[in-house]
């Protein structure tokens, strides 16, 4: 846990995907061809948190979606990446932007499209539901699923070293 805590408490940037992360992984259709996604308010109420630390947070998911935009509108994240295919490249670019350190950085996912940005930064998770446990070392696994706190399980790790 010392190690946890020492990587956490000079976070600067949380960067995340969505599906999977901060929802089950699951899409609704509707009859008429509407999707719709469930969001936790576990989740929201992290990125607030965060926020009011100063922490940056930043969405790279490789859906395209409005849903993700209208979530992140409401939760006032400016750092929106909707349809990333290179999320290495993106954190690359934050860390450029911001002039941090990839080791500032955390980064939480679920699934193969994440593999390169878990394994680049100074902070990362999967959620405990994730189908690539076996292909990557995550410095943690989220005891809660995703779409269900997980992200702010992680945040709060982060929070607490800070």
């Amino acid at each position: 846990m010392e190690d946890l805590i020492k990587k956490a408490k000079n976070i600067k940037l949380v960067a995340t995907d969505i599906d999977g992360v901060w929802t089950d992984s699951r899409m609704y259709v509707t009859p008429e061809g509407e999707w719709m996604k469930a969001f936790s308010t576990y989740d929201g109420m992290a990125v607030s948190m965060l926020q009011k630390k100063g922490i940056i947070v930043a969405i790279l998911t490789s859906e395209n979606t409005d849903i993700v935009r209208a979530r992140a509108e409401k939760l006032n994240i400016d750092e929106v990446y909707i349809n990333e295919h290179e999320k290495l490249k993106r954190l690359f670019y934050l860390s450029k932007k911001y002039d941090i350190s990839m080791d500032q950085i955390a980064y939480i996912g679920d699934d193969v499209n994440d593999l390169e940005a878990l394994k680049s930064v100074g902070f990362s998770a999967l959620t405990s539901n994730s189908p690539i446990q076996n292909q990557c070392t995550p410095d943690y696994i989220t005891t809660r699923i995703g779409g269900y706190g997980a992200f702010r399980e992680f945040s709060d790790i982060i929070l607490n070293a800070q």
